[in-house]
This record gives structure tokens, C-alpha cells and sequence, in this order.
């Protein structure tokens, strides 16, 4: 009996040193970010995802590991959204273009003129309107968690676009955005769907006159060699929005999804921050080369363009929300 009693004990001791060793293990196992994006680490997207990871990581060491993969290292452009919809990936960066399928109201941010300046897109970011559509495709399974702004877009061109009926007849490469056809039709001019990676040479050969970039795209694409005239028009935005699965996202404890948050809020203000900072380097940059003439709008000219554009406004007003476009408007005050 005193045998049994004794065997009884090791093995209920035994089972309770399992269960610790066991609970321990688990403790220990970190949750794992896989960010995915596809460009380089040294641009202000790529650094952004590396204080991300920082900062997540020293707020919960052990906790949480966020595993960045730049330069379409680990899924491309064509795969990326599949990837994190599967939980393959857990966080994505990718251009607000992208999302037009998942929610036709982030269309709002390709329309032209709608925002004077940067600090105006941002101020709507900010706001109850902008941040609610962040929120807007948690039905898809897609939650976004914050913008990261690449500034905003100037026109280019061989010659002079001073006036909107400048732009008549001209073809101007854009990305594949429903928006940005309607916007260059609207002027009468020749909207052409053509790759960031062609439009250098489609520039130099003349496939195209002419196209709308952010200072920082212009100048590290070497657009400036091949287009005499750049007009400062701000007249649309080039921006990402960091995104994660939403079940995955959900079902992080509380005090980790908060801490996350409030990580990705700093990390965005310092991204926008940067990327304004890098575009006016770049601006000077294509001043000093002196291969291109920039163009200043006075506020006239650039309220003759807006009022030009408005019937594309109109236009997408059904599916983004005439609401929505009014409190993005509202922005642009002080």
C-alpha cells in the first residue's frame, strides 16, 4: 500500500512538473507578425516597418516578434492580399489603389484636387472620417490599421501645364485606377495604363507626354531628364495603408492589440513626417539639376483646376459617399 501511495505521488508530482514545463513552453511562444512589403528598407515605407518592429519588440520583449520582409522577398505585388487574407502574412503596406475592390470608398483618395496640401490629407487621416475607413473592410477580413503617406503628386510634362485645357490632347501614363482615368479624360486628354517600371521609357520614347508623380518618384526614376516642365500642382495623393488580418488582429489579448495601436500611431506620424521631408529634398534636388522647370501654380490657376475637375467627383459620388468627400473637404481648413 505505502508502495502504491508512494508511485501515486511520483507520478502526480511528475504530471504537475509536466504541466508547468508545459504552461511555460506556451508562455514562452511569441506571437509571430509576418510584415510583407515591396520595397527597399532604406525608403520611408521600409523604415517605417523596421521601427515598427523595433518598438513592438522592445515593448513586449518575448511577447511578440514582428518578422519584416522587404523587396518583395517573401510575396510580391499579385500575391501579397491572397497571402494575408490566408494568414500567411499578418501585415501588409500596399498603395491605396489597391483597395478599390474591398471598398469603393477608398477611391476618395485618388481624386483630384480634393486636398490644398499634405497637412490637409492629414488632418482628414486623423479624423473620425478617415479613420473610419480603416475600418471599412473588416467584413473583407482586412483591417487597416493606419496611413502612410508618399506626399502628394505634380504633373509633368513637355510643355508648359499652366491652365487645365494645357493638358488637351496629351498622354499621360497612370496606374491602374478607375479615378485617375476618369481624372485625365475630364481634361481631354489620353489616359494609358502603363507600369511604374516602364514609364521612364515610355517618357523618353514618347509613348507618353507625360504623368503624376510625388517630387520623390520624379527624382529617384530620373522622370526629370525626360520631361521639360514639372507643375507643382499637388493634385492627388500617393499613400499606403498598413493593413493586418482581421481575425488575426482580433484575436491578440487586448493589452497587446492596444500596444500595437499606439506603436503604429507613432510610427505613422514619424513616416509622414520623413517622407514630406524626403519629397522637399528631392524637390531641390531636381531644382539644382536644372534638367527640368517646376512650375508654381498661383492659387487662381490651381482653383481653375479644381473647379475643372469637380465632374469626376461627381462622377464617383455614389460609390464613395458624398458625405465622405464633404468631410475631406472640410480638411482643408485650418
Amino acid at each position: 500500500m505505502k508502495l502504491k501511495k508512494n508511485l501515486l505521488s511520483v507520478l502526480v508530482s511528475a504530471t504537475a512538473l509536466g504541466a508547468v514545463f508545459s504552461s511555460n513552453a506556451f508562455a514562452a511562444e511569441p506571437i509571430v507578425i509576418k510584415f510583407s512589403h515591396v520595397v527597399a528598407d532604406e525608403t520611408p515605407k521600409g523604415q517605417g516597418a523596421l521601427l515598427f518592429k523595433k518598438m513592438a519588440e522592445e515593448k513586449f520583449p518575448g511577447q511578440v516578434k514582428v518578422e519584416v520582409y522587404s523587396n518583395s522577398s517573401l510575396y510580391g505585388d499579385g500575391k501579397e492580399m491572397e497571402a494575408l487574407l490566408l494568414n500567411n502574412v499578418q501585415m501588409l503596406a500596399p498603395s491605396l489603389a489597391k483597395f478599390d475592390k474591398y471598398t469603393p470608398k477608398i477611391q476618395l483618395f485618388d481624386l483630384p484636387f480634393l486636398f490644398d496640401d499634405i497637412e490637409a490629407v492629414q488632418r482628414f487621416e486623423k479624423s473620425d472620417a478617415g479613420k473610419s475607413l480603416l475600418e471599412s473592410m473588416k467584413d473583407k477580413g482586412i483591417t487597416g490599421l493606419g496611413y502612410w503617406n508618399n506626399d502628394l503628386k505634380q504633373l509633368s510634362a513637355n510643355k508648359k501645364l499652366i491652365v487645365p485645357k494645357d493638358a488637351r490632347g496629351l498622354k499621360f501614363r497612370v496606374q491602374n485606377s478607375d479615378v485617375l482615368d476618369a481624372q485625365f479624360k475630364q481634361l481631354h486628354a489620353v489616359p494609358r495604363k502603363m507600369a511604374f517600371g516602364e514609364m521612364y521609357q515610355g517618357l523618353q520614347t514618347g509613348v507618353v507626354n507625360g504623368a503624376e508623380n510625388p517630387y520623390s518618384n520624379i527624382y529617384s526614376q530620373k522622370i526629370n531628364e525626360v520631361q521639360k516642365y514639372i507643375t507643382e500642382s499637388n493634385h492627388g495623393l500617393l499613400s499606403y495603408m498598413v493593413i493586418v488580418n482581421t481575425k488575426f488582429w482580433d484575436g491578440l489579448p487586448d493589452d497587446v492589440r492596444k500596444g500595437l495601436s499606439e506603436i503604429m500611431e507613432t510610427v505613422s506620424d514619424s513616416v509622414n513626417q520623413k517622407s514630406h521631408e524626403f519629397n522637399l529634398a528631392d524637390k531641390k534636388r531636381i531644382q539644382e539639376a536644372g534638367t527640368s522647370e517646376i512650375i508654381i501654380l498661383t492659387p487662381e490657376q490651381r482653383k481653375e483646376w479644381r473647379e475643372a475637375m469637380r465632374p469626376v467627383w461627381k462622377k464617383f459620388e455614389g460609390a464613395i459617399g458624398a458625405d465622405l468627400i464633404q468631410a475631406a473637404e472640410a480638411s482643408n481648413n485650418k
